[in-house]
């Protein structure tokens, strides 16, 4: 959290100026600020802190005290952030406080004094007026206390930021934040401590204890078992973005869409969504956005985000298993009978076009052929694999938008692992694989992705 620095200034009021409260010598500066109706905001304030005890404390202390005009004067919704972030608050409280009593008559000769947050206020004497910080007026002197004196003050004492105050790293961040001792037990375990303090900048979602507990529940693993995982390392870097990416522009890159994909270091990309304002990275909502590192940012996710672990058979079997709601037992036929089952279920990573089972309906009539002809057809291997597309890195639906905005009218040509091509071209309805729509994208598996078609495409005649 950023330090905030405040300044304080005595302002000798005329004469005629009415006092906050009577019998001020037996009241303290908590029960006077209590009494009065115009400092209602304050007393919350320091109460919320935990400050009321100390400033109805001994002392003596020098309160320089904003009316509820002043709080009201601020940004919307600052005084409810603060409430909400107790030592900020504590912090802006302090920096209205200073050690031993300070008269108006005593401040006038001073340039500025030390407050009880360890930061000066300034103090400029103009036109007959006392001004803290240049611009807020002391506007009431000398309400006496029991416990030392108030002088009310027109606006709140906002420090500047300290700019000489560096900001650690993700993983000095992660270290100094009790919520985070497991992500940190395991960025140790896996070893990733010096990439994660290197200059990056990362983007890192990083999941609370509770969240790991959650894990670990709903898995039924221990800890030992988490931190011993042979995997620990890449499901860290799943949560590990490079770039500096703040809520802001992640809710700008999603736009009007329903997500975008973005790359992870674990070589999987994340889905990235927004839903009534709410930032998702697949399922994991951010909980706290914009914690800033030197080398990055780091937003704080309610759940571990679990990177995919069924692999391209693994999905479609899965699908086949739905009963009327399948989409895919059609295909899952077609595989099983092409003996590609295996292959499917392979290192990748592999990039299917996946047809439905009304696809393959319509298919088999255009065809004039039944299901059993076509799994008894020589071509069904050759037909599959045309619906594939091999390579070092699996082909994202972003992938393809980049290619296309790059390419002509005449599409982009894809080579598929039975040695031909298919074209795919995008007009005002969405993307086209040969003939077939795509209607589904990024389903993501361990070992690539699969975008569903509303078709069966055929391999060129040879």
């Amino acid at each position: 959290m950023k330090k905030l620095t405040f300044g304080f200034v005595i302002v000798i009021v005329l004469s005629s100026v009415v006092p906050l409260a009577a019998s001020a010598q037996e009241q303290s500066i908590v029960d006077i600020a209590v009494a009065d109706g115009r400092l209602g905001t304050l007393v919350a304030a320091v109460q919320a802190a935990g400050l009321a005890e100390t400033l109805s404390g001994p002392g003596p202390f020098t309160v320089f005290a904003p009316t509820d005009d002043a709080f009201a004067a601020l940004p919307e919704g600052t005084v409810d952030a603060l409430l909400a972030d107790i030592p900020a608050l504590t912090d802006i409280l302090l920096y209205h406080v200073v050690s031993g009593t300070a008269m108006a008559a005593d401040v006038v000769g001073l340039d500025s004094v030390e407050t009880l947050n360890g930061l000066p206020v300034d103090i400029t004497v103009t036109d007959g007026g006392v001004f803290l910080n240049e611009d807020t007026q002391i506007i009431i002197t000398d309400i006496e206390a029991s416990n030392g004196v108030i002088h009310v003050i027109d606006a709140v004492l906002l420090p500047p930021e300290d700019e000489e105050e560096e900001l650690g790293t993700i993983v000095d961040i992660a270290a100094g934040d009790e919520r985070f001792s497991t992500l940190v037990a395991a960025v140790q375990q896996a070893e990733l401590v010096d990439a994660l303090k290197a200059e990056g900048p990362y983007t890192v979602f990083a999941p609370t204890d509770d969240a790991f507990a959650a894990l670990l529940e709903d898995t039924e693993m221990s800890a030992e078992d988490l931190l011993g995982a042979e995997n620990l390392a890449d499901l860290l870097l799943y949560h590990v973005v490079a770039g500096e990416f703040d809520a802001a522009s992640v809710i700008e890159l999603v736009g009007e869409s329903d997500y975008v994909l973005i790359d992870t270091l674990a070589g999987i990309p994340v889905k990235v969504s927004v839903e009534m304002g709410n930032v998702y990275i697949n399922d994991s909502m951010v909980a706290l956005p914009d914690v800033e590192a030197s080398n990055g940012i780091i937003h704080v996710v309610d759940s571990v985000i679990m990177p995919p672990s069924k692999t391209i058979t693994d999905i479609v079997v899965e699908a086949a298993d739905m009963g009327d709601d399948s989409e895919f037992t059609a295909l899952l036929a077609a595989v099983a009978q092409a003996e590609l089952a295996n292959a499917l279920a392979g290192e990748g990573p592999f990039t299917v076009f996946a047809p439905t089972d009304a696809a393959f309906a319509a298919a088999l009539e255009a065809l004039g052929i039944t299901a059993e002809d076509l799994l008894a057809s020589e071509d069904l291997g050759n037909i599959l694999l045309y619906h594939v597309v091999g390579g070092e890195e699996a082909l994202y639906s972003n992938d393809v938008t980049a290619a296309l905005a790059d390419a002509d009218e005449m599409g982009i040509m894809v080579e598929t692992l039975n040695g031909a091509s298919f074209t795919v071209t995008a007009d005002e309805d969405g993307i086209y694989v040969d003939d077939a729509q795509v209607v589904m994208t990024d389903i993501l598996a361990s070992n690539g992705v699969i975008h569903v078609i509303d078709a069966v495409i055929l391999p060129p005649a040879e």
